[in-house]
């Protein structure tokens, strides 16, 4: 039976130890910003996934608990220098460090962020480290190359819905991949079981991508914590953005392009979203997020039977549900 409230309990022990990893560390110049990141909240999946692997491959939760934090600090430091790249003013509903502070902070605590995330993962149990750090160190060449992707599009006119997804699976999916399969491998799994979570990580990758472009266009502001349409305003290549120019024709695919070449003003989100309605991009971004959730619930289902088995299925079916 799945338990939602040990979910909510993992959270909460989460959070409760990334706010202890550098709030008494020196100097305050760079662990007061790194302590700030830590303590900025988020889903916590990423550590959740490495837990729940652990436990449902035979472990426990504390043979996987510093590689768990070191997934969430490493998934941190990507914000950190993500939010510089994209020049955001706000993360989480928070000024991004580099507002908070200045660019050259924000560029240092997440090279220490980086670093901190090595640094745990390297305290698991002996016989797992050493493949786990293979796992890790393939993870952070493929995130790189889905970030310089992410960000060549922006100047690229024309991305198709492939190149897309391949961006994707190198970014949000190497890391969702890299999160089961080091689980697995803290719980003593064996290669077989191990490649078959890292294959559910990397189709939740592009479920929980799809999920995220599409919110970004039909989520209720309330329940999104920020504005709708954020993605069409700047013009960002999005799995829904993308579509509907792939469906689009004629004039409707040059209206399309032009909004996407320069963002679409706040005044024009509602024809954009009416217009991709009519496309039923929604729906095809649905089937996507159903197709890649079901993929990741049959490569998951190398796991035995069993409670943290359970835990890990409810988790993607919380995630291809979510509203914000």
């Amino acid at each position: 039976m799945f338990d939602a409230p040990r979910l909510v309990a993992l959270r909460q022990q989460i959070d409760d130890a990334l706010a202890t990893l550098v709030h008494d560390r020196e100097p305050a110049v760079l662990y007061a910003p790194a302590h700030y990141v830590l303590t900025g909240g988020g889903k916590r999946v990423r550590p959740l996934l490495v837990l729940l692997a652990a436990e449902a491959t035979g472990g426990a939760v504390e043979d996987a608990w510093e590689a768990a934090l070191a997934v969430e600090v490493f998934h941190n430091f990507t914000l950190v220098h993500d939010d510089i790249m994209d020049d955001a003013p706000e993360r989480r509903g928070r000024a991004t460090v580099h507002e908070a502070w200045d660019e050259g902070t924000a560029i240092l605590v997440g090279d220490r962020l980086m670093g901190l995330s090595y640094e745990l993962l390297t305290q698991g149990p002996a016989e797992a480290v050493s493949k786990s750090l293979t796992r890790y160190h393939t993870m952070v060449s493929e995130l790189c190359r889905g970030q310089a992707l992410d960000a060549d599009f922006e100047t690229q006119r024309e991305v198709s819905v492939a190149a897309y997804l391949d961006m994707i699976d190198g970014k949000t999916g190497a890391l969702l991949g890299a999160c089961l399969a080091i689980g697995g491998l803290m719980g003593g799994a064996e290669e077989p079981t191990v490649e078959s979570l890292h294959r559910a990580g990397k189709a939740l990758g592009r479920a929980f991508q799809i999920q995220d472009d599409l919110l970004d266009v039909v989520a209720q502001d309330d329940a999104w914590g920020k504005a709708v349409g954020g993605d069409l305003r700047v013009g960002k290549r999005t799995y829904i953005t993308l579509t509907a120019l792939e469906r689009a024709e004629g004039d409707d695919r040059a209206w399309f392009m032009r909004g996407l070449d320069g963002g679409f003003a706040p005044e024009r989100i509602p024809e954009a979203r009416a217009r991709m309605e009519a496309l039923d991009v929604f729906t095809a971004a649905r089937e996507a997020v159903h197709r890649y959730s079901e993929a990741a619930l049959r490569h998951l289902s190398a796991l035995p039977d069993g409670p943290a088995a359970t835990h890990l299925r409810g988790l993607v079916n919380q995630l291809r549900e979510r509203t914000h």
